[in-house]
């Protein structure tokens, strides 16, 4: 259920960078640019988020086995959840930080390849 914060975090930042332009004023560099940087930022935090997932799955596990065996361990064994918690929170800095970079989607003044008809 954390990831789906996060992504729905990561989801409102994206739409804010995304507007309509017409096919032949839309490859740019800087279009280009923003469009990988969106993409990647996607992969990175929805694969952080996906080793968060894991992570948490297996200490969490290994934490209820530890409290039943021993109840002091307890807190012990919560700190080693929460490092493998934070990082889905990096993967979303990261993922911010390489959105935050691109620019938004704008018009070229003209045609930029020569393969756009």
């Amino acid at each position: 259920m954390r990831g789906l914060g996060r992504a729905s975090i990561i989801g409102i930042v994206y739409s804010a960078k995304l507007q309509s332009v017409p096919e032949n004023l839309l490859y740019t560099p800087q279009n280009y640019f923003t469009g990988y940087a969106l993409f990647w930022g996607g992969i990175t935090v929805g694969f952080c988020n996906l080793l968060c997932g894991v992570a948490v799955g297996i200490t969490g596990s290994t934490a209820a086995l530890a409290d039943a065996a021993d109840p002091n361990l307890f807190v012990k064994i919560l700190v080693v959840e929460v490092f493998g918690s934070i990082m889905g929170l990096f993967g979303l800095i990261v993922g911010l930080l390489m959105v935050s970079s691109a620019a938004d989607f704008s018009a070229a003044k003209a045609v930029a390849s020569p393969f756009v008809h």
